[in-house]
């Protein structure tokens, strides 16, 4: 009886369910600290584009201001279409708010003009291929 209670079971730790590693190594691997990625992005150091120098400090995008609101245009005119050209891309996209930085009543006249002068053929739907 003493010796059956004094041997130690061998299928008793994968009986309970505890993980034993299958490398056959009965010790843990080291700890090794990681090391951290170097700043700049996938370029190297030095490499994040404007103002990400050495020091990693990221790039300061100023607030978009709203050009009718300071320079005072209460009037988008559908047929001003110089000042419309600015708010359309090339391929003949309205520009969105967020890009422009023109406010929302603003960008709501001013896609209303693009429109309006798309009607009568002053600006192109799309682009010429």
């Amino acid at each position: 009886m003493a010796d059956e209670t004094s041997t130690p079971q061998s299928s008793a730790p994968a009986a309970s369910g505890e993980h034993t590693p299958s490398t056959g190594s009965s010790s843990p691997r080291p700890y090794t600290p990681r090391t951290p990625r170097p700043a700049g992005g996938p370029g190297g150091p030095g490499a994040g584009g404007p103002g990400g120098g050495p020091g990693g400090r990221k790039f300061f995008r100023r607030k978009k201001v709203c050009k009718f609101c300071t320079e005072k245009i209460d009037s988008i005119s559908y047929r001003d279409v110089r000042l419309l050209q600015g708010f359309v891309a090339e391929r003949g996209k309205i520009i969105p708010r967020r890009l422009s930085g023109v406010c929302t009543r603003h960008q709501r006249r001013l896609s209303l003009a693009i429109k309006q002068s798309r009607n009568i053929a002053l600006l192109a739907f799309a682009a010429r291929f």
